[in-house]
């Protein structure tokens, strides 16, 4: 198979995960939080492994070993209790996406004389006004955020990798000749 049918076909992969996440964005949540909890508990499991057979001083590895219990308290919590799981993650997701549109702003106002000034500007403003959506939304678009995110991710990843591939296609096509 020829490698720019494999981006593709990967592509194309992708933009139907995405069509079918967003058909079902509360169950797509669910199935993040449930992900978020395994992947936390795996990695909690590593550094308190790596902690208990490292060879640093006694205060850094107990810093270390109640990092990864933490860690793997927090996977438990996500993977055992996905709807409460899914809540907070969203949270955290409004408060990122607040923090970072009030970053932006703040470098919007020391870019004023340039002509990135308004690019900055409307970008930060975008991300503090859907904070605000979501905040006043909360209990109605708190389900559905993750799995929102993720079908639009998946829809534009495929769409990028689609494009790759017309890319590599015509890349070849130039080499060949």
């Amino acid at each position: 198979m020829k490698e720019w049918l494999k981006w593709l076909l990967l592509g194309i992969v992708s933009v139907a995960f995405g069509v079918f996440v967003l058909g079902n964005t509360v169950l797509a949540s669910l199935a993040v939080t449930t992900m978020t909890g395994i992947l936390f508990m795996v990695a909690g499991g590593f550094q308190v492994y790596g902690s208990v057979i490292g060879t640093e001083g006694t205060v850094s590895k107990g810093f270390s070993i109640l990092l990864g219990l933490l860690m793997l308290f927090i996977g438990l919590s996500f993977a055992f209790n996905p709807l409460e799981g899914m809540i907070s993650l969203a949270l955290l997701v409004m408060i990122l996406l607040a923090a970072s549109g009030v970053v932006r702003i703040l470098l919007a106002r020391r870019m004023r004389r340039t002509p990135f000034f308004w690019l900055m500007l409307i970008s930060g403003a975008a991300s503090v006004l859907l904070a605000a959506y979501i905040l006043a939304n909360f209990a109605t678009v708190a389900p559905q955020l993750l799995g929102i995110l993720l079908g639009v991710e998946l829809l534009f990843n495929g769409a990028g990798l689609i494009v790759l591939a017309f890319f590599v296609r015509t890349l070849r096509g130039r080499a060949i000749k």
